[in-house]
Parts: structure tokens; sequence; C-alpha cells
């Protein structure tokens, strides 16, 4: 009878109630903390929805991609009733398999819904009149800084306003604390710092409109140039994913700068710096330059596989469109909320005991509507292992200045993509 009443409801074009979904089975497939994090919202969920059964598969990152990409060339064999799917990677699947996944607006999605998340999330999720996933967390990009070896070197992270002056700061730090090193990048297999200040400044791989390669921009060649200033300075040490924790924990390193949703990787990873980390803006190109970028940040969608389509979406509606499921999300694992009305919510504005009492998700939080959306496209990956390649030439001399170096990106861009450099 109930899915007969859903059928009639979506024949009518009102929708499918999320309180047709009073029981089930839910799968999930997620990685690392955020799947921690969906874990950490289900008893809430459950107060609402008692017989819904919701289990979540922590998979790592790469592996649910991989299976995930693998489910929809099968038809939707094997998949879950929900996935985990990182923005940038959102619309290779889009593109590659439009009905691996339920247009949410058929399970009462509507246009007030989007409208409770910032435009710059939704980018990536939409395609034409369908949203494929609801978004999950942002990475509204913050400096993780270490106060006591600022605090040795007499610096004021308030007085850090540009590049330069982090570059100059990150001089005075390494001077006055032996053995540690101001910042950590992965330039063997990332380009993380050359994606935050690109977005910082308006630029991106690909135009917003996704037909043309820009990232051979000038903003974005003043990006690429800053970075090899900051490495030939001295002042970054290449550092991946688990050698920068391991650093954090060490002591060895002064700033980490990142997707807000490192703030749950510190804090977890490194308990025992309770009260020695605090958070700064991100420095910009000039002294009244924006300081606002995102970084990482994922969504949710369901798959056309799910047998429970309705018990799916309602998870959806409470975990990322309720205060109550991103703010214990954000609590507990640092996941940084989307939705707007989280913004205001009380425990925002709260001081953080490890971070020394700082508020620092109001600080963080408060430069997402600064944020410039960024087209990520189908040809994402594609771009980035061209760019990541011309990143580790590049920095290592091998063009004579960073416009070269984009002007090979953008070209190596086209011929693998077949769009045109705009």
């Amino acid at each position: 009878m109930r899915t007969t009443l859903t059928c009639a409801t979506l024949a009518l074009g009102l929708g499918c109630s999320p309180a047709l979904a009073q029981s089930g089975e839910l799968t999930i497939w997620s990685w690392n903390i955020a799947a921690s994090s969906l874990k950490s919202t289900v008893e809430g969920f459950n107060k609402k929805y008692p017989d819904i059964k919701v289990t979540v598969q922590d998979l790592g990152n790469q592996p649910t991609y991989d299976k995930s990409i693998a489910g929809c060339a099968a038809g939707g064999v094997g998949l879950p009733d929900i996935v985990s799917i990182e923005n940038g990677e959102a619309e290779n699947y889009w593109s590659q398999f439009p009905d691996c996944f339920v247009d949410l607006h058929t399970l009462g999605y509507t246009a007030e819904d989007q409208k409770k998340f910032p435009d710059f999330k939704r980018t990536e999720l939409e395609v034409g009149d369908k949203a494929y996933a609801m978004p999950w967390d942002s990475g509204p990009v913050a400096v993780f800084y270490r106060r006591d070896f600022y605090e040795k070197a007499g610096v004021d992270p308030a007085s850090i306003k540009t590049w330069d002056d982090f570059i100059a700061a990150g001089k005075k730090i390494q001077a006055a604390n032996p053995g540690v090193t101001m910042t950590n990048a992965d330039f063997n297999g990332d380009t993380e710092f050359f994606r935050m200040i690109s977005n910082e400044q308006g630029c991106a791989y690909f135009a917003e409109d996704g037909q043309s390669i820009t990232v051979n921009q000038p903003k974005c060649v003043d990006a690429m140039t800053k970075v090899k200033e900051m490495k030939d300075a001295g002042i970054v040490s290449s550092a991946d994913w688990s050698t920068k924790i391991t650093n954090n924990t060490a002591g060895t390193v002064a700033t980490q700068v990142y997707g807000g949703w490192y703030e749950g990787t510190i804090r977890t990873e490194s308990p025992k710096e309770n009260g020695k980390w605090g958070v700064y803006l991100m420095p910009s190109l000039t002294a009244d330059g924006p300081r606002a970028a995102n970084l990482g940040g994922s969504s949710l969608a369901i798959t056309s596989a799910s047998k429970n389509k309705e018990a799916a979406y309602a998870y959806l509606k409470y975990t990322l469109e309720t205060n109550e499921g991103q703010i214990t999300m954000l609590k507990d694992f640092g996941l940084v909320p989307s939705l707007i009305s989280a913004l205001d919510d009380p425990y925002v504005a709260q001081g953080q005991p490890y971070w020394g009492d700082q508020a620092v998700w109001k600080d963080i939080l408060a430069t997402l509507p600064k944020v410039v959306p960024s087209r990520g496209t189908q040809f994402q990956s594609d771009a980035e292992i061209i760019l990541r390649a011309v990143q580790t030439k590049y920095l290592a001399g091998g063009y004579a200045d960073a416009k070269a170096a984009l002007d090979d990106a953008a070209s190596q861009i086209a011929s693998a993509t077949g769009l045109p450099v705009k």
C-alpha cells in the first residue's frame, strides 16, 4: 500500500513525503571522519524514525568512489541506498551515469529546500532541473595555527593579512622554533594551495558554465606564482595527509591551511595538544583582497537501486536539512554545515575548549557567504592529474614562469577533454 500511495503522490506531482517512510533498512557508503559523523546522527534520526535501521559503512575515500562508479556502470548492482559524493567528483557521476541516482525533486525536494544551502555548494549537484544530491559539509578555508610557536616568535596572527605576510611570519616562526616548519603541502599528490588561492581570487580550472578552460587566467597565474614563492622561501615542507597528522601531533609544524573540516582532524587525531591551537582567516594576495575560499566538502545522493528511497530521503532531510543533524556532526567531528540556518545556531558562537576557548566556528563559518562558486565539471579528475604534474615540474624550475606552466596545463586539459581554452 505504501508503494501505491507513493506512486500516486508522484503522479500528482506532489513529491513523496518522508512521513510515508516509517520503517525499513538503509545502508550508506562513506569514509573516515565523514562516516563517523553520519553514525553520530543515527540516534537523533531514530528518535523520529525508530523503525528505520541505518548502517553506515566506512569504506575509505577512494574505495567509496571506485565502488560507486563500478556499481553505476553495472546498472546499480551492489550499490547501497545512499552514497557519499565529494563535490569535486560529483559531475563525474552525473555525466557518465545520469540514471544511477534519484532526482531528489521526485521525493519532495523543493526550490525552497534548495535555497537553504549556499549556491557554491549546489553548483555541481544540480543539472538542469534535476537535483542529484543534497549538500552535506563545506570546506571554508581557515588557517589552523599553534599559538605557542607564534607567540615565541612574536607573531600576531591578526597581522597576517597577505600571503607575503604569511611568508615573512613563517621565516620568523621557523627561526624562533628550531625543527618547526611553518606549514605543509602535499606537493607530490595534491594541488591544495593552488586550488585554495585560486578559488579565493575567483579563478578555477573551468569557467562557471563548464564549457571552457580557465586555469591559465591571470588570477590562477597569480596563485601558482605565490605557491612557488612560498616553497622557495623555505616555509613549506612536503607532507601527505598522514604525515601532516603526524607533524601536528609531534609539534613539528606551526600551521595547517585547509578546509574547515580539518578542525575535526586536528582535534581528534592530536588530543594532547588541547589548548595549543587557534584559527585565523586565510591571507589574500593583497591587504584588502578577498579572504574566503572552499576546499572539499561532500554531498549525499540516493541511488536508483535503493529499495527504500522514501526512508533514504527522510534520513537526508534530518541529517542535512535540520540544525540538529548538522550541529551534531559539527560538535562531534568538525563536519562544517552547509545548511545556512545552522550558522546561527548558538553552538557556533561558543568558545571551543580545544581551541583555547576561541569561537572558531563563528570565524570560519562567517566566510561561507563570501565563497565564489567553482565548477569541477566531469573533467575535474583529468584536470587535477595534469595540474599535479605541471605543478611538480614548475616548482622544480621546469617552466620559465607560472604563466608558461599553466598555459601548458590548459593545453593538455584541452587535448584531454576537447574543451577550448578561454
